[in-house]
């Protein structure tokens, strides 16, 4: 089987009466998951790369695309996680579209989609399924978690709750709370775009037609702060054929991405901090920011570092020298990838 083949496919593994933080509980719980390279005979040679909060396992495809920036030069065969060496999973987030349980899913309780009635998750119910997943697939430590945005909220969350279950973490254009204003703000946000739309019926949309072109403006307003803008001028000069190019590109994602699932990936973000558990932390930890990114700006690190360091985090921080903001990661891997290739190396 070649690496192409291995990364396209996608593999679900399901378990069973998963109590969640808030105390509920889910009866069934799938997890879609992709792979790249070969698993050592005595599971040692896994990296966990965790997706973005739009995005999911085909971050890592050959020639993928995601808004966050694909990951496929970052991941692959000679690449800085070397597929040659690691065993690369990548799982679709509990509550994500792209082939995890979520609120499209249906409801073995009641034959009907979940939607408003999926219950409130946190990052830590979405790692404690992933944790869940490596379990069942026989695998007990990880060489390292990497990740961007959301991605890099679950590997930071992964290093508090699972101290041991790492050498490394490399946690990209993120941080380790979100303001709870901030959180607030943002699903109210989408509250009021998707509450205005006439199919919305108190987010039971299913049989009413969809929510497709409030997605979109959804879509279009998360692109633009991204910076695909300054992505898009590469090629296009005329702001209307810009203009064009952003609306199809979120036309695309919106027809695949329920906004149910939106609204409780940004509802799990309301009380995400791990500040005060930094010295429980183990592994070692490569922080990267993006130079242009207006989400998690430069101005993030002189706050994350001393404190980790603080907590006696064996800590390093990198500055992406990007103009291409939220996507820098992906779109500018050559100018980090180096250093996370270091990175790897120094985990042994």
């Amino acid at each position: 089987m070649t690496e192409q083949s291995i990364a396209t496919e996608l593999k679900t593994f399901t378990t069973s009466d998963v109590r969640l933080q808030n105390g509920s509980v889910l009866p069934e719980v799938t997890l879609a998951y992709r792979t790249v390279g070969t698993l050592a005979p005595n599971r040692d040679n896994v990296v966990l790369i965790t997706h973005g909060n739009t995005s999911g396992p085909q971050m890592i495809d050959p020639g993928g695309s995601t808004g966050e920036g694909s990951w496929c030069e970052i991941v692959g065969p000679g690449k800085a996680v070397d597929t040659n060496r690691y065993f690369a999973i990548c799982p679709n987030m509990l509550g994500s579209s792209y082939g995890s349980t979520n609120p499209a899913s249906i409801d073995p309780r009641t034959g009907r989609h979940y939607g408003p009635r999926f219950p409130d998750i946190t990052v830590g119910d979405i790692v404690a399924t992933q944790r869940t997943l490596l379990d069942g697939l026989g695998i007990e430590k990880l060489v390292a978690i990497v990740g961007p945005s959301y991605g890099g909220f679950q590997a930071l969350q992964w290093a508090v709750n699972y101290p041991d279950a790492m050498h490394g973490i490399a946690a990209v254009v993120t941080a380790p709370l979100v303001p709870r204003e901030r959180a607030e703000g943002n699903v109210a946000r989408l509250m009021a775009t998707l509450s205005q739309d006439r199919n919305w019926n108190g987010g039971d949309y299913y049989d009413h037609g969809g929510v497709l072109e409030s997605m979109i403006q959804i879509r279009t307003a998360t692109l633009k702060s991204y910076g695909i803008e300054t992505r898009l001028r590469d090629t296009l000069a005329d702001p209307a054929d810009i203009e064009a190019a952003i609306r199809a590109e979120a036309m695309e994602w919106a027809r695949g991405f329920d906004a149910n699932s939106l609204l409780t990936l940004a509802k799990a973000l309301r009380g995400f901090d791990v500040t005060a558990q930094f010295g429980q932390i183990k592994a070692k930890l490569l922080y990267v920011l993006s130079r242009t990114d207006k989400l998690f700006p430069p101005e993030l690190a002189p706050q994350v570092m001393p404190a980790l360091k603080a907590a006696g985090v064996d800590a390093d921080y990198f500055l992406l020298d990007s103009e291409y903001g939220h996507s820098a990661s992906g779109r500018d891997a050559h100018k980090w990838a180096p250093r996370l290739r270091a990175f790897m190396d120094s985990l042994g």
